[in-house]
């Protein structure tokens, strides 16, 4: 019973002083209240915790979709790290990427250029999903996760104590309130009219009752006004206290500031490593390629120019490349007499040629074909022949044969 007792007391001091933080708050903004303004330190360091907390919200989110641009992945490890588990490891873009090519490249056959070439750009893509993996990881551990735990450590402490300090603040201001009311109050009663009344015994005590009535009520005020004065020191005290340890916290900002400095630069050489292994593995891609033939011109124009092998184009440079804008490569003077003539001859492939559309043949390197001119042709091309296949050949891709 004394429990129960003790719960429904304290339950209803709770009340009270829910209500008459509500009517404070309520007044203030009706502009009948008087209100207790922070010190310009104390407002700045709020403002400026804000301000960091904002700032921070957007950066680490927009840091996680740079790193993670698929949402519904986003959405999966944010529950399996709510749940307290390990999210199962998902094969990225780059790597699916390299498996396809390399799967391809299997597929074609790794003795042919093409199907070489899609070998290698599939073990370079999977070298840079590890590395993406890698970034990720790093990321995450050195920058997010100290961000993350400011937006869920720090600032949520800092906002606990600033609602407190904010509850203080309107328990002091309703205290000087009541207190205002007292003293007003007091003031009145002290003024009343106290003088004795003389006449017939009657009136002489009401006059009595009246003295006695009005001795009580100043007695009353005074105490009120007492009681006004010990809440304000309590309040005003406690108002202090909170404030000076919310302005602890938040001096706290700073040194906030200098650990996510630390982290940006460990983001920035965690970045600057990944792009100079991509750098790295797409150079080494490059040199490998070198080998291979390949097209200047794009396939939907192969039919009004001549395809122009890697190593041709290696041979002139890029001064030459650039100060004739379209490069035209001179044809032998056998391959001139071919097309000047109605035969046929036989002649060696020099490099892969992939076709780009059905009126063109498909070549294989030191494959021998034989080829034709038919009239009207373009000069760069002539009429290829591999047993039932015919179709148009590119003229720098061939080597008459005697």
């Amino acid at each position: 019973m004394n429990i129960m007792d003790f719960n429904v007391k304290k339950l209803a001091a709770d009340a009270g002083t829910f209500l008459s933080r509500a009517v404070q708050f309520t007044e203030e903004k009706l502009g009948q209240a008087e209100k207790t303004e922070l010190d310009a330190h104390l407002e700045n360091l709020l403002s400026k915790a804000e301000c960091t907390k904002i700032w921070t919200e957007k950066i680490m989110k927009q840091t996680e979709v740079l790193l993670q641009p698929n949402p519904n992945a986003r959405i999966e490890e944010f529950v399996y790290e709510k749940l307290d588990r390990k999210a199962p490891s998902r094969i990225n873009n780059p790597e699916l990427l390299g498996q396809y090519m390399i799967d391809a490249g299997t597929e074609f056959g790794p003795g042919t250029a093409y199907g070489n070439a899609l070998i290698k750009c599939g073990e370079t893509q999977k070298r840079i999903g590890t590395a993406d993996r890698e970034l990720i990881q790093t990321s995450a551990l050195n920058f997010l996760t100290p961000l993350r735990n400011f937006i869920e450590g720090d600032y949520k402490t800092i906002a606990k104590e600033r609602k407190l300090l904010q509850n203080k603040r309107l328990d002091l201001d309703a205290a000087k309130t009541r207190l205002k009311k007292a003293k007003a109050a007091e003031t009145k009663s002290s003024q009343l009219n106290s003088a004795r009344l003389e006449g017939d015994s009657i009136m002489v005590n009401f006059s009595y009752m009246l003295n006695f009535l009005h001795v009580k009520w100043l007695k009353i005020w005074a105490e009120e006004v007492t009681k006004s004065e010990q809440e304000l020191r309590i309040t005003q005290s406690e108002f202090d206290r909170q404030a000076e340890i919310t302005r602890l916290l938040l001096e706290g900002i700073s040194s906030t500031h200098a650990h996510h400095l630390r982290c940006l630069n460990d983001f920035v050489e965690a970045q600057m490593t990944y792009y100079a292994q991509c750098y790295q593995y797409m150079l080494d891609l490059q040199k490998q390629l070198g080998s291979f033939p390949s097209n200047y011109l794009s396939n939907n124009n192969q039919t009004s120019g001549t395809p122009v092998p890697s190593a041709l184009s290696n041979a002139i440079g890029p001064s030459a490349m650039a100060s004739t804008g379209s490069l035209v490569i001179p044809s032998p003077a056998n391959l001139n007499d071919l097309k000047e003539s109605s035969g046929s001859r036989k002649a060696r492939v020099l490099y892969d040629y992939d076709a780009a559309n059905s009126t063109e043949l498909s070549l294989l390197a030191d494959e021998v074909i034989t080829v034709f001119s038919v009239v009207g042709m373009d000069s760069d091309w002539l009429m290829g022949e591999r047993g039932n296949q015919k179709g148009k050949v590119p003229i720098t891709y061939l080597e008459l044969l005697n």
